[in-house]
């Protein structure tokens, strides 16, 4: 999708963090953007801040861990521009903890949102960029922790892995019609989710419940959001299928893929496996981004 403007994009989570800087970022290019968020005033908030700079905009209070409210919002979002061509599945909530520790309501909370969000994003929405014919582009924000796995962030790396896979999946499954599919994996973003348990709903245990993830010193620490969108906006633009935003995590990356290649390794190594005949599997075909 080189050419951009005059398109439309959907974005979860676009009240604040990235979801509100990928805003940013499409809107200078000439995009058309609708915001949903469960937070309404925040909400009402970003879509003014959007159109004092001259950005169409508009929003839609949507609770993404509920298929309903998605489809409802991808309906709003078609009588509100006509069409959407970017979907940004980006909405999402931190919960970890020691092994046996982890509150069940912290599982169901973090998978409903951050796994289960992004499917009902892309499914709510994906029928309507096919009925334009004109190609699109569905971005899943996942993390560094849907490919690295530190010990004590293991629901919240659980969705991100999770969302990783998707991604690679209805990447290759999507590009014979002309629609990309890119998982945005960023390191620390100043971002809110270190508190993100404000906008926790009650059957998940309501903003009282505990959802520590991370130090808020590291994420307030984090990268400004803005490069972020910016980074996104040259993904979509490019067809990329992995988004990084932290160039400088490359090392973390090359020391899991050794510790597989080590397991590969002892496979081949194994007396058990002596004299195995394996079936071929297609080499290849894990999506079409550059």
């Amino acid at each position: 999708m080189r050419d951009v403007s005059g398109k439309t994009a959907f974005i979860t989570g676009g009240a604040s963090g990235i979801g509100l800087a990928m805003a940013e970022a499409f809107g200078a290019a000439g995009m058309s953007v609708m915001l949903a968020d469960i937070e309404s005033m925040a909400l009402n908030a970003a879509v003014a801040h959007l159109e004092e700079r001259q950005i169409r905009a508009a929003g839609v209070l949507c609770d993404v861990s509920v298929r309903d409210a998605v489809e409802k919002a991808a309906e709003e979002t078609i009588a509100q521009f006509g069409k959407v061509h970017v979907v940004c599945n980006n909405a999402g909530v931190g919960a970890g903890g020691p092994i046996g520790q982890v509150p069940a309501a912290d599982w169901d909370w973090t998978l409903e949102v951050n796994l289960m969000g992004v499917i009902y994003g892309t499914e709510a929405f994906l029928p309507h960029i096919r009925a334009h014919g004109e190609g699109g582009y569905i971005v899943n924000t996942a993390s560094m922790a849907g490919l690295i796995s530190p010990p004590g962030m293991e629901p919240y790396c659980a969705s991100k892995y999770a969302v990783v896979a998707l991604s690679e999946g209805w990447n290759a499954q999507l590009a014979a019609e002309n629609i990309g599919v890119g998982v945005l994996c960023p390191g620390f973003v100043k971002t809110q989710i270190d508190r993100s348990r404000r906008n926790r709903p009650d059957r998940f245990g309501g903003a009282e419940a505990s959802d520590n993830l991370v130090a808020s010193e590291f994420v307030q620490g984090g990268i400004d959001p803005a490069r972020v969108g910016r980074r996104v906006l040259e993904a979509i633009q490019a067809n990329e299928l992995y988004i990084f935003t932290h160039p400088g995590m490359r090392a973390a990356v090359q020391d899991r893929f050794g510790r597989i290649m080590k397991g590969f390794d002892q496979a081949d190594a194994s007396p058990a496996l002596q004299g195995l005949e394996e079936p071929v599997f297609p080499v290849g075909g894990m999506g079409t981004g550059q």
